[in-house]
């Protein structure tokens, strides 16, 4: 299972790069994971960084934390991280900012490690249903992301 949606932002990448890559920031824009922390002294996004996310799934729970690790961190280029189970990734987030003329085009991507399991939930638990909410909230998380970057709400 996989999905993304992208967003155009009328800012420099360079402005859009902290709100997306500090994942301090998570709670201000994402529907489902309200707060988030740096783990093992890290401080900022780093390739092997880890942190670990407060999620409350569909916006009304059940509520846990998550631990991930970052995967990509090329600034104001790319951020991505695996949400982990023990030490292996069990889905993968990404936010790819790619420079337009008059601003950025920012797209985040799931994509949900390829597994009997999962394929059994996606046809039998309705994991479909999963996809479409995930890219329904990931347009809602860039949208906030956007606001913000573009300077038409406080951060």
């Amino acid at each position: 299972m996989q999905g993304s949606a992208t967003v155009h932002m009328a800012a420099p990448a360079e402005r859009i790069w902290d709100l997306v890559a500090e994942v301090r920031n998570i709670g201000k824009f994402s529907p489902e994971t309200f707060e988030a922390e740096w783990l093992d002294g890290a401080d900022g996004p780093a390739v092997g960084a880890r942190f670990r996310g407060h999620v409350r799934r569909n916006g009304i729970g059940p509520v846990y934390w998550t631990t991930c690790r970052v995967t990509e961190c090329e600034p104001n280029r790319v951020f991505g991280f695996a949400v982990l189970a023990g030490d292996r990734a069990v889905n993968r987030w990404r936010y790819e900012l790619t420079p337009t003329a008059d601003g950025t085009d920012v797209t985040e991507s799931f994509q949900l490690a390829n597994s009997f399991l999962t394929t059994v939930y996606y046809y039998v638990f309705g994991g479909f249903l999963r996809q479409r909410n995930n890219i329904r909230d990931m347009r809602r998380t860039l949208e906030r992301i956007r606001d913000v970057a573009e300077g038409t709400t406080q951060s």
